[in-house]
């Protein structure tokens, strides 16, 4: 207790003098070490008020327990027990809540993210479930105020999607729904089964924090780029400028493609955003590989052929397999109330996280 106490210390001393910065005159008229540190004091108040709170209640404690070392009557007696009963109770709290706060944060956790969904087994039907899987997460960015942003999309006859990327952007985007990365499976009677039999199929989803420059080197020289002129709907305009771009990273050969918008920059800017979104995704999942070969997380964020969901349709079920989570409400997922599976998860990470720091601590 006494190591948390005195980085919680540490915590409270540089919150003040935050404060003291972002109160300089020199320091506001610099609008980017400004908005810096500003970021940074946002980001531990709630620890510091926490931390007062306690102070707060052990103060009153201390005062409680001189209090009973002196001749009370009963009825005062008894109401300072009483309310020694409830200061524990917060206090223990309290202290619940601080060891949260003090757990490493993910640095990843306040950026945007590139959403992929592709139909897996089960054809048009698994076509069809991407486009729902897509319906509700936009209906959840839409309950967060987040914005979506379609970049790249693979439509198919049936109205489902055989590949659809999204870009989502907001607060915190990424630390709600990381948890996402997998496959997810549905049982229902496909709208092409004329005999009513329930099908099984499954669709992935990908989450990957947006990049930016300084997250991941991308060295130039590992980059080709071919340009081509669009296909598909535009008209005659577009066809007349070789706009659309492939970027490939020749290291480890993943390949984008890009062609939305009008112009070869646009596509090369978007193209890009997505290209190192992916590598650092791909040597993120080297690195996670190694580490959970070794520990294995509960709720992983790894591997996307790991089942971590089925969408029982018949029986409006929905069950989140990493926590045995099941709730009878599958309509209401669907229409992107997420939050009882996505707070479920943070809570089932944190206690993981927890329960690590005790066992190594």
């Amino acid at each position: 207790m006494d190591e948390m106490f005195d980085k919680l210390q540490a915590v409270a001393d540089r919150y003040d003098e935050l404060n003291e910065l972002i109160s300089d005159p020199e320091v506001i008229a610099d609008t980017q070490k400004f908005m810096k540190l500003s970021k940074e004091e946002g980001e531990l108040r709630e620890t510091v008020d926490k931390y007062h709170q306690y102070q707060e209640v052990t103060q009153q404690i201390a005062d409680d327990d001189e209090m009973l070392r002196e001749k009370l009557d009963d009825d005062m007696d008894a109401m300072v027990k009483d309310e020694l009963k409830d200061l524990t109770t917060q206090k223990e709290k309290l202290e619940d809540d601080i060891k949260v706060l003090l757990l490493p944060k993910d640095p990843n956790d306040d950026k945007n993210i590139i959403m992929e969904i592709h139909g897996a087994a089960g054809g048009d039907e698994a076509s069809l479930f991407a486009a729902d899987l897509f319906s509700m997460y936009s209906k959840y960015a839409e309950r967060q105020g987040w914005k979506i942003e379609i970049v790249d999309e693979n439509a198919t006859e049936v109205g489902g999607f055989k590949e659809i990327v999204l870009m989502i952007t907001g607060d915190k985007v990424y630390s709600k729904l990381k948890y996402e990365n997998g496959a997810h499976r549905v049982q229902r009677v496909p709208a092409t089964e004329s005999a009513g039999r329930v099908h099984t199929s499954t669709a992935t989803v990908g989450v990957m924090p947006e990049e930016e420059d300084v997250d991941i080197d991308i060295d130039p020289k590992d980059i080709r780029t071919d340009v081509y002129r669009s296909s598909g709907a535009g008209g005659q305009h577009i066809n007349k400028t070789s706009s659309a771009v492939r970027m490939t990273h020749l290291p480890t050969g993943i390949v984008v493609a890009m062609q939305d918008e009008r112009s070869q920059q646009q596509n090369r800017a978007k193209a890009m955003t997505i290209l190192r979104a992916r590598v650092y995704d791909y040597y993120k999942t080297q690195e996670e590989d190694a580490y959970n070969a070794e520990r294995k997380s509960a709720v992983g964020t790894g591997d996307r052929s790991e089942r971590i969901r089925t969408y029982n349709y018949p029986q409006n079920r929905v069950t989140d397999h990493r926590i045995g989570l099941t709730l009878n409400k599958l309509d209401r997922v669907m229409n992107g109330e997420l939050d009882d599976i996505i707070d479920a998860l943070i809570l089932s990470d944190q206690a993981a996280k927890l329960e690590n720091l005790k066992n190594n601590g």
